[in-house]
């Protein structure tokens, strides 16, 4: 699932409708002339919706991209945030699920999958995603003789 705001949706539909007028790809004036939007603001939107695979932009011009993921609107991009922290939860518990031996996970396992896994999260967000998968009480940490562990509380 992808993820949009409103704005960058607003911006995604208009390519989407100028599409067949332009089967070479839109110029980037030409969107920007039909839709009321500070510059900085234009230039961001297409920028994200670049890095989420939606779009292609070359010389000037952008380019739809073929996409089989559904596509979510949220009002604003703390919302983004959110939706995407309650996907990545959901991709972690299928992570522990598979790891998980007698109920338990090594935490080095699993923090190791998680930044070098098929997520491949940063420090920071992988440290977020375990607070926050333990303050949903979804997560329990557990200190045995041989180590840390986690322990999958909630089994979704």
């Amino acid at each position: 699932m992808i993820i949009i705001t409103k704005k960058e949706n607003i911006i995604y539909e208009e390519i989407k409708n100028l599409k067949p007028e332009f089967l070479e790809g839109i110029p980037e004036k030409i969107i920007k002339m039909k839709i009321d939007i500070s510059e900085h603001d234009y230039h961001e939107i297409l920028n994200n919706l670049q890095s989420k695979n939606l779009i292609t932009r070359e010389n000037g011009k952008i380019k739809l991209q073929n996409i089989q993921d559904e596509i979510k609107v949220v009002e604003n991009k703390k919302e983004v945030k959110i939706e995407e922290l309650n996907q990545l939860e959901k991709e972690t518990i299928k992570i522990i699920k598979k790891l998980t031996e007698n109920g338990l996970i090594s935490r080095y396992t699993l923090e190791g999958n998680l930044l070098y896994g098929n997520l491949k999260l940063n420090n920071l967000k992988m440290y977020r995603l375990l607070l926050s998968l333990e303050n949903k009480r979804i997560l329990k940490k557990i200190q045995r003789k041989d180590g840390e562990y986690y322990k999958l509380i909630e089994p979704h």
